[in-house]
């Protein structure tokens, strides 16, 4: 599964990925992994992205902010 917000969101802040993945405590080839499809987060890694960028998991997920459907 790639996380298509990942990517985006983390270029919109300006910030490479060696510093999130210091920040996160993880090497820069594992988001690397991450943003690419090459590895899956479990939940844990979700919710940590979630809150380094203060966004929510399907934003990470789908590159798009949860709009919810009413009927």
């Amino acid at each position: 599964m790639k996380l298509l917000g990942l990517k985006e969101i983390r270029k919109k802040k300006g910030y490479s990925q060696l510093k999130v993945a210091m920040g996160l405590n993880m090497s820069r080839e594992s988001l690397s992994y991450y943003e690419n499809g090459k590895r899956c987060p479990d939940v844990e890694t979700l919710l940590m992205f979630s809150d380094y960028f203060d966004v929510s998991v399907h934003y990470l997920i789908t590159g798009k902010e949860f709009v919810p459907k009413y009927k």
